[in-house]
C-alpha cells in the first residue's frame, strides 16, 4: 500500500502524522519505506535525531517523478508512506499520482477546512487518470474536549470526501517524541496518543482495502 500524506497548508502536522503512521506500520512488524517528498526535509530531519537503530526506512525524493520512481524505490517494502510538500505544485501532484490512497490532515479550524479545496481539486483531477485511487480526510491535532473539535467533521461535510472516525488529538509528546526521531509509540507505549496513532491505522488498513 502506497499512502501519502499531503496538504498545501503548513502547520497540520503532516510529518509528524507520516512519522507515526509509519511507526505503527513498522512496529507491526511491516517493512516500511519513509519518503520524504517535502523539500524542506522534516522526515529526514526526523530519522537524523534518532539514536540506535532506525525504525524503518526514510529516504529524500523530493522531485515531480515520484509516480515514475516509486515501484523501483518501494520493491520488497510493505507499505511506502509519502510525506507530501506544502504547496499544490508538480510535486504535489506526483505524489498523488504515486498513491493508493492520499490522506489530508486538517486541524479543526476553518482556515483548514477552506484550504483542503486546492488538494481535493487535485486528488479529482488524479481521479480521472486513475480510477481506484482514494482519499480521506484526517482530523489532526485536535483540541480535546473543545467544540471546534467536533464540529470539524461537518464543516468538511461540504466536501465530497470521507472523514475518517479517528482522530488525533494535540499532546505535547508528539513533539517530545520528534525530537528524539522516535514514534509516540516508543516513548508512551500505553498512552492516548499511541492508542489514538494505532486505531487511525487499523482504520486506514480497511479503508484502503
Amino acid at each position: 500500500m502506497i499512502i501519502s500524506v499531503l496538504n498545501q497548508k503548513g502547520g497540520v502536522g503532516k510529518t509528524t502524522l507520516s512519522v507515526n503512521i509509519a511507526a505503527s506500520l513498522a512496529q507491526a512488524g511491516q517493512r516500511v519505506l519513509l519518503i520524504d517528498a517535502d523539500p524542506q526535509g522534516s522526515a529526514l530531519d526526523w530519522a537524523a535525531a534518532r539514536d540506535g537503530d532506525p525504525l524503518f526506512t526514510v529516504v529524500g525524493l523530493p522531485r515531480k517523478t515520484i509516480h515514475k520512481e516509486v515501484a523501483e524505490v518501494g520493491k520488497g517494502f510493505d507499505h511506502v508512506i509519502i510525506d507530501g510538500p506544502p504547496r499544490v505544485t508538480d510535486l504535489a501532484r506526483s505524489a498523488i499520482m504515486a498513491a493508493d490512497l492520499v490522506l489530508i490532515p486538517v486541524q479543526p479550524s476553518p482556515y483548514d477546512v477552506w484550504a483542503a479545496e486546492e488538494v481535493v481539486n487535485l486528488i479529482g483531477e488524479a481521479q480521472i487518470y486513475k480510477e481506484k485511487l482514494k482519499c480521506a480526510f484526517v482530523v489532526n491535532r485536535k483540541i480535546v474536549n473543545t467544540a471546534i473539535g467536533r464540529d470539524v467533521g461537518e464543516a468538511l461535510s461540504g466536501y465530497n470526501v470521507p472523514v475518517l472516525g479517528n482522530t488525533i488529538s494535540q499532546r505535547v509528546i508528539f513533539a517530545e517524541a520528534a525530537a528524539q526521531g522516535k514514534g509516540v509509540f516508543e516513548v508512551d507505549p500505553a498512552g492516548r496518543s499511541t492508542q489514538e496513532i494505532n486505531a487511525l491505522v487499523d482504520e486506514i488498513k480497511e479503508f484502503a482495502k
